[in-house]
């Protein structure tokens, strides 16, 4: 394989996975929060960042290593637990995609004043499009890197516009007033939880990137997406701070487009919508691709016609969202509970790392166990607190 394709690939998968995070309910959890916690939002991103590195690094080492997708190394740990991960991770997928579905309407409506209905429905087609071309990976791929160098490049115009606070988001990411384990816990889960984790490594196996001499690259990759991912969140974060800051109230039906327009007026209502719409229109075709890929290895039907059970993902999605629609608590709890599905599939992973007739004699590196174990025990106990706690605050 030739260097530059492999380099596209490795940054196409980050970017599949990054942009799969950057989704709707991205935007709106990372807006809801800071307007909630102000500065002390920071340290809240800071948690999650280390907690998401840690995270997806342990799960695509493994994932590539096995050279195996998820469902079938979780299938090996206990007969039965594939099965079960990938019904998790489907379901996420697809309460995800509705989500997405309605948030790329949303842009639609913001860019050309169609019905968000409407916006949805041409979206869901563009989204099924990429996926009918014959080199349908490497135009997801090369989708995925435009739309999140746009989404990047007006987020940092915004921001500065806002004019935050620069010095109290700082310090308050290390000294903050309060500390939400229900952010810290939506935050992970909307980053790596559910099926956003296993986006790209799963895209790496799909292009050939794997076995131990692929570690380098692999390991590469994964950080590169938490990178962007959260290069995007902390601009969120820091032009909603300054918004908030100017004790400009946000609208509670579309928090982030008040952001844009306080920010730059009616064209950063627009930017929103494009913003918006990129990020939707990527986190459906990641949601979809990822989701399948759970299902494809079960059955040889599946994995023939892998392309029509995406396209059939997406069309799905899109009738459920033009049929019920998708609010703006829905968004908040998805991450929630991605979240929750983050423990258990990381805790298989680690398992699977330490079978020999699943990696071979590849050696875990014992401080990324522990780093990992950490994680699952953590994310283990906050999930639990805030299913009985801070989820059902949401709909007091």
């Amino acid at each position: 394989m030739k260097t530059q394709s492999t380099r596209s690939i490795i940054l196409g998968a980050a970017f599949l996975m990054a942009t799969s995070a950057i989704g709707p309910g991205f935007l709106t959890q990372t807006t809801v929060f800071t307007d909630k916690l102000l500065a002390s939002f920071g340290f809240v991103i800071l948690i999650s960042i280390i907690i998401d590195i840690g995270a997806q690094t342990n799960i695509w080492r493994i994932l590539a290593v096995s050279e195996k997708k998820a469902q079938d190394i979780a299938n090996e740990v206990l007969p039965g637990l594939g099965y079960f991960l990938a019904a998790l991770i489907v379901m996420g997928g697809l309460a995800f995609n509705i989500g997405n579905i309605a948030g790329a309407g949303l842009g639609t409506n913001v860019l050309f004043g169609v019905s968000p209905e409407l916006g949805a429905l041409l979206s869901g087609i563009v989204a099924i499009c990429i996926f009918l071309v014959r080199e349908a990976g490497k135009v997801m791929d090369r989708f995925a890197q435009v739309m999140g160098f746009v989404m990047i490049a007006l987020m940092v115009y915004v921001m500065f516009t806002a004019q935050p606070p620069y010095g109290e988001a700082v310090v308050k990411s290390f000294v903050p007033d309060t500390i939400d384990l229900l952010a810290i816990v939506t935050l992970v889960g909307g980053t790596v939880g559910g099926y956003i984790t296993f986006a790209g490594g799963h895209r790496l196996l799909d292009a050939g990137i794997k076995g131990k001499s692929a570690l380098p690259q692999v390991t590469k990759s994964s950080v590169s997406a938490i990178g962007i991912a959260s290069i995007m969140r902390i601009f969120l974060f820091l032009a909603a701070l300054g918004i908030v800051s100017q004790g400009l109230a946000l609208n509670p039906d579309n928090p982030a487009a008040s952001v844009f327009q306080h920010a730059a007026g009616n064209v950063g209502y627009k930017i929103f919508g494009v913003i918006m719409w990129a990020a939707a229109v990527t986190s459906v075709v990641g949601a979809a691709y990822t989701s399948v890929s759970f299902i494809r290895t079960f059955s040889s039907f599946i994995d023939k016609n892998a392309k029509w059970f995406i396209v059939g993902f997406i069309a799905v999605s899109t009738i459920i969202f033009v049929s019920i629609g998708q609010p703006v608590k829905i968004l908040v709890l998805v991450g929630s509970v991605n979240g929750l599905i983050l423990p258990v599939a990381l805790g298989v992973m680690l398992v699977a790392a330490h079978k020999v007739k699943i990696v071979g004699d590849y050696k875990h590196p014992v401080w990324m166990t522990i780093f990992g174990i950490i994680i699952v025990i953590a994310m283990a106990i906050m999930g639990g607190y805030t299913l009985f706690n801070g989820i059902p605050q949401l709909f007091e």
